[in-house]
């Protein structure tokens, strides 16, 4: 294959723009030629066929069907083959209805009128109804809900219903993100049957209808018939596999096995890349990595140690060594640089082991010893990362034991819970500042990972929330993120890019959604093959 074959061939699937296309081809030598090329259609119309197979990195034998418990990106990508959501971010990062036709808000953006779209069917047969919102959105409402989506639905006074295709949510406070909150992938809306939310059956309005499923290792799919959206749901069949082990997850796609492989290994990305059946993608989001230390356990009690932990990491290092590159440094906060509120001018915090120093002194130390966990299972490369990290430490006095922990398991008794101390995390970050926030620094968020508490912190959120001046919202957001990088208890190194790879035979639009990893998680569902 050509050169200028193979980036013809990225611009029909829609992985290379025209621009893009006709800068590549000018320096390869291909300039005269490439105006005849672009004068042909950029797109032909998405093929129809096919059983399309992803690889995901990330799943558990302990997931399950109910959406309050999704938190990998085997549960998510499942999701989003089988449900719709009120509203949708879309392959241009911009929000969009979904199952609401149209929305508008109150003046004080307390009150909520979605209107939905009439005749959508559920798998079953049964027309979705206002009525089935409500029953989707109190799943993950009240005193003894565990769901991972409760601090999103917390400020939820009231929901009603005008009919069968108008539902009116009251909020205790006014919230201009709120639309985007309900494009939440744990909110899908689901039928109900005898009274309940039918979870378990799988059932939804989505693009496929579940055939099988093994909790963390399989999940197939066929195409929804009757599926209302045009232009969408190519494939027959879809089927998802866990493939835990990156240079498995590789050898699978390089051998034809899947289709799509996630979270590729950087350090043999190039091989990958070598591969002329094979095209890696990249895209800067929202992603980060974070390593979370339980606050309310010692000695990560004490904020001179965490900022004495935070100093001691070398994180150029760390970006130039575990991404090569491939991402930007954090600044113990979650709020990525394409984000609204991004707090440009708080100063980046570098590696400083004298301030590291000055920190155990204040926590009257000389020294500490910590164990740290990690495995791969938290991202590629994070087993290398928390050795450097021991490296970086040292010559601040800080003795960090690594423990490498076993990846199945790895986020049921080692992640979010206090059989750990420290240890590894990723997360694909989230559309909104407020919505970041609320679901992983919160008081008392289900997935507030260092169990982090700050009363100023948890005021300026409810107030930002409903602050409808963009100005005064800002200087929020701006104090909420310096508050976390000073105070909270996760280190937060790297902001990583999404990078997949998939077979030549995949094509999709021009650009990719940036929210989540993989087209914001719906490749199922606007991806065909060419």
């Amino acid at each position: 294959m050509s050169k200028l074959t193979r980036l013809e061939q990225e611009l029909r699937a829609g992985r290379l723009s025209r621009r893009d296309f006709l800068q590549a081809a000018t320096v390869l030598g291909f300039g005269a030629v490439a105006p005849t090329i672009l004068s042909r259609p950029t797109f032909a119309a998405p093929n129809k066929g096919g059983k399309f197979t992803a690889g995901i990195g990330h799943g558990s034998t302990t997931d399950s069907l109910d959406p309050g418990t999704y938190e990998n990106d085997f549960t998510i990508g499942t999701s989003f083959a089988r449900f719709n959501f009120l509203t949708e971010i879309d392959a241009n990062d911009e929000l969009i209805g979904e199952l609401a036709e149209s929305w508008e808000a109150s003046p004080d953006a307390k009150v909520w009128t979605f209107k939905l779209r009439s005749g959508i069917e559920f798998h079953n047969g049964q027309t979705m109804t206002a009525q089935d919102v409500v029953n989707s959105f109190n799943h993950h409402r009240g005193e003894e809900s565990t769901s991972a989506a409760k601090p999103i639905v917390a400020p939820i006074s009231d929901i009603t219903t005008d009919g069968d295709n108008v539902v009116i949510f009251t909020l205790e406070d006014g919230n201009a993100d709120f639309p985007f909150l309900v494009s939440d992938y744990h909110i899908p809306i689901i039928p109900t049957k005898d009274g309940a939310l039918d979870w378990a059956s799988g059932i939804g309005t989505g693009p496929y209808v579940m055939q099988s499923y093994e909790p963390g290792v399989r999940m197939t799919f066929t195409r929804n018939p009757n599926y209302w959206k045009e232009g969408r749901a190519h494939f027959d069949e879809t089927e998802m596999i866990v493939i835990a082990d990156v240079a498995a997850r590789t050898n699978a796609l390089n051998t034809g096995e899947i289709d799509l492989m996630d979270r590729c290994d950087i350090k043999t990305l190039h091989l990958l890349q070598r591969n002329q059946n094979v095209v890696v993608e990249e895209i800067s989001g929202n992603g980060h990595y974070t390593i979370p230390m339980r606050t309310k356990l010692a000695p990560f009690d004490d904020n001179n140690i965490r900022m004495a932990l935070k100093f001691a990491l070398d994180r150029e290092a760390l970006l130039e060594t575990v991404l090569s590159g491939h991402g930007a440094v954090g600044n113990d906060h979650p709020i990525g640089r394409g984000q609204r509120y991004f707090a440009s001018e708080l100063e980046q915090r570098t590696y400083d082991p004298d301030q590291a120093k000055y920190y155990l002194k204040q926590a009257g130390l000389d020294t500490i010893e910590v164990d740290l966990s990690t495995s791969d299972a938290a991202f590629a490369g994070a087993v290398d990362a928390a050795q450097l990290y021991k490296e970086h430490a040292a010559a601040a006095g800080i003795t960090i034991n690594v423990r490498r922990e076993p990846a199945d398991g790895y986020w049921s008794d080692v992640w979010n819970n206090d059989n750990r101390g420290w240890c590894f995390s990723y997360w694909g970050g989230r559309p909104t500042e407020d919505w970041m926030f609320a679901t992983a620094y919160a008081e008392g968020a289900e997935w507030n990972e260092s169990d982090w508490s700050n009363a100023r912190f948890n005021e300026l959120m409810t107030m930002a929330r409903s602050e409808l001046d963009e100005a005064k919202r800002r200087e929020m957001y701006v104090e909420m993120q310096t508050i976390c990088s000073n105070d909270c208890g996760s280190v937060v190194p790297l902001f990583n890019n999404y990078i997949h790879a998939t077979t030549t035979k995949v094509a999709h639009e021009e650009n990719m959604s940036s929210n989540w990893a993989n087209d914001g998680h719906r490749y199922f569902e606007r991806w065909w093959f060419a």
